[in-house]
């Protein structure tokens, strides 16, 4: 449990300071505007990544079922926030706004339908 809010708390501690620097940078004339908008919600595409990682093995028990379920739900989720960080990053605004939002919701859809499929099958069995 320590380990996780340490991390939670770093994770924490890197986005307010990414904005708040970013947002300096703007007030000083070294980023526009758009700039700070990517830094920010990029940063939360790669938070999204991390904890997409991370949520399935603290919060799935251990069984076999589990363990299918943590991999699919990991792998769903980190790619759709990497996604969603690589739009931020890359994309015009109005596409990654879009994009990103159908990463983020694809990869939650996955990962519940996956784990709605499971379910399904030990009923079955």
């Amino acid at each position: 449990m320590k380990k996780e809010l340490i991390g939670s708390l770093a994770w924490a501690g890197v986005m307010l300071a990414l904005a708040l620097g970013a947002t300096f940078a703007h007030k000083l004339g070294y980023i526009d505007r758009d700039t700070v908008t990517r830094v920010v919600i990029g940063i939360i595409g790669l938070w999204m990544a991390w904890y997409g990682n991370r949520m399935p093995k603290t919060m799935v028990p251990v069984p076999a079922c589990a363990g299918q379920a943590r991999r699919v739900a990991s792998w769903s989720l980190v790619l759709s926030g990497l996604v969603y960080a690589g739009l931020w990053a890359f994309a015009p605004i109005p596409v990654a706004t879009t994009a990103g939002t159908v990463a983020v919701l694809a990869g939650i859809a996955v990962t519940l339908g996956y784990c709605l499929s499971l379910r399904a099958k030990a009923k079955a069995a």
